[in-house]
């Protein structure tokens, strides 16, 4: 726990009903389900595209799973792959493997052949579990005589439907269900599970033994696997349970469209859903229409999102004709949420949207703005319970800066990862005493609030001059028919680098570069001012829906390689 007299600014504007100074638990991350189970066991858990499962046939599903995972020799230290959906199957897998004692490490169905053999390789995992579909199967058939997988789990799409959407998948769908070998390599999920749960239980050391490998790149460099111990992943889940106390136990309804796979719905979707007893709306990718079916079938009372996410929902012709005021919070992150996506969200619903922040290294978790209490534009909120939020200089990481100036936000806290995995220097480089730069520029204000700047990555430096991205897009966002933007830096033979504007209008509407420099002569100075823009009817994503900002760099590079010399 940090320092208990320390006299921190934001204690002083903390939310009514939450304590800063509050313990965490040491305890097992599956513990969560194990808890839930027994005090909301015929309260409903999952629902899977209309098939509903209670938290106590969960429980009893994940003690079968684990009893098979240990059948196959998983314990402490085997890492235990997930190319999942959300799905019944990823829910009750995550918290089996780590019933187990083993390690869960995600999988992004899309990733390209070279990034999974990447994942595994690095990670070495040797059972993995993915859907029987033709496209999944095929990316990782191969691994299994070139890697350390030694079991691969087919889990059948058709059992976890409603029956009369089972009999019409296996009727349609008969093509692209893969075809595999029964042999020692592959299991059945229903084989896996065909036990009868019972095992002794595996002891766990919360602050030593690795739950997850949770796998981040950014824009640059080879993936690094994140070590979040189960310490940290309960403490994260504890701090939101803190800082949300209106939360009712057993009786809210969440929407989990954002994939498990990702770390900011792993912990907000899945770990603080199961903490509190609410009901899982799963959606096994973002479809809007099924996305606003979903919300007028089953009335969620909250739903994590990303900016992207919510302006799809309000900008939707369809959103008009449907009810959606059981939505009564929701937390945004991923990528700064801009004020006007958070006032149309909020008018179209009526509920409060709160921007956090967080990191793949910090479980994720570090600050949010309160549900109760005061909401800064522009600031991802307070730091969350027992987290210390510290600005350093960028070039002397040891020397502290003034409040409300610039510099390097450094964490720390329970969340705080144990390090990169079979990476020394790169964990060395980052993390010292449990205090970890992330990388991004921002201060605090007198009471405690973050305002973040940019990625120290990403600052643009064009003739001497030090322009941050971040504040060029969201002069750009106050354009009232801006829908997304990016702003990168491109090079320049004369500054050196310049910044360049990509952007979407929103849809139906008529923006030229004209118009929107006009708009921006008295928002922006002129060394901020875009030397350059490219407008696109819609910019690249992330899997998790925020503009991807790698890919255009990606794009950028090309552009560049192309060019004919001058």
């Amino acid at each position: 726990m940090a320092e208990i007299g320390a006299n921190w600014p934001w204690l002083k504007a903390y939310p009514p009903g939450v304590d800063w100074h509050g313990g965490i638990p040491d305890e097992p991350v599956h513990r969560l389900l194990d808890d839930a189970a027994r005090r909301f066991g015929d309260r409903p858990c999952l629902d899977f595209l209309g098939k509903g499962y209670t938290y106590a046939e969960v429980g009893a599903l994940v003690r079968r799973a684990a009893k098979g995972f240990a059948a196959l020799g998983v314990g402490k230290g085997t890492c235990v792959g997930l190319m999942l959906p959300n799905s019944p199957y990823y829910v009750i897998a995550y918290y089996a493997v780590l019933a187990a004692g083993g390690t869960v490490v995600n999988f992004n169905p899309l990733y390209a052949p070279p990034e999974i053999r990447h994942l595994v390789e690095d990670s070495g995992v040797e059972v993995m579990l993915t859907l029987d579909l033709r496209e999944h199967y095929a990316l990782l058939a191969p691994l299994l005589d070139h890697s350390r997988i030694r079991k691969l789990v087919l889990c059948p799409m058709a059992d976890i439907l409603p029956t009369g959407k089972s009999l019409l998948y296996r009727l349609l769908k008969r093509a692209d269900i893969a075809r595999w070998p029964r042999d020692g390599a592959h299991l059945a999920f229903a084989d896996l599970i065909a036990n009868d749960g019972e095992m002794a239980a595996v002891p766990v050391e919360p602050a030593r033994d690795l739950a997850v490998l949770q796998y981040t790149g950014g824009t640059t460099g080879v993936p690094k696997g994140a070590m979040l111990t189960h310490r940290n992943l309960v403490a994260n889940a504890r701090q939101c349970l803190a800082w949300f106390p209106d939360m009712d136990p057993g009786r809210e309804r969440v929407l989990a469209v954002l994939p498990f796979f990702h770390v900011f719905a792993m912990t907000v979707a899945l770990n603080l859903s199961i903490a509190c007893g609410s009901e899982i709306v799963l959606l096994p990718r973002f479809e809007i229409k099924s996305l606003l079916a979903a919300i007028r079938r089953k009335r969620p009372t909250t739903m994590p999102g990303v900016p992207t996410l919510f302006t799809a929902i309000y900008a939707h012709p369809d959103a008009a004709r449907i009810d959606l005021t059981s939505i009564k919070s929701c937390i945004s992150g991923g990528a700064p949420l801009p004020l006007e996506v958070k006032h149309k969200f909020e008018a179209a619903t009526g509920c409060t949207v709160v921007e956090g922040y967080g990191l793949s290294e910090t479980s994720p978790v570090v600050a949010c703005n309160p549900l109760r209490g005061v909401n800064k534009p522009g600031s991802v909120g307070l730091p969350v319970p027992g987290t210390i939020v510290e600005i350093v200089s960028v070039e002397d990481p040891a020397r502290a800066m003034p409040q409300g100036e610039r510099g390097e936000v450094v964490v720390r806290g329970p969340q705080v990862m144990a390090g990169y995995w079979r990476k020394p220097e790169a964990t060395a480089e980052v993390l010292s005493e449990g205090r970890l730069r992330t990388g991004d520029v921002g201060y605090l204000d007198d009471e405690g609030y973050l305002f973040l700047v940019d990625r120290i990555k990403d600052i643009i430096i064009a003739g001497g001059y030090k322009i941050y991205p971040r504040n060029v897009e969201e002069a750009i966002y106050q354009h009232p028919k801006v829908a997304e933007c990016i702003v990168l830096s491109v090079s320049d033979p004369y500054r050196g680098q310049t910044v360049k504007a990509y952007v979407a209008p929103v849809a139906g509407a008529s923006l030229d570069e004209t118009e929107l420099r006009a708009f921006l002569k008295d928002k922006l100075s002129p060394i901020e001012m875009p030397k350059l823009f490219e407008f696109r009817d819609s910019l690249p994503k992330t899997l998790i829906g925020k503009p991807s900002k790698k890919a255009l760099i990606e794009e950028e590079a090309r552009r560049a390689a192309c060019a004919p010399p001058p």
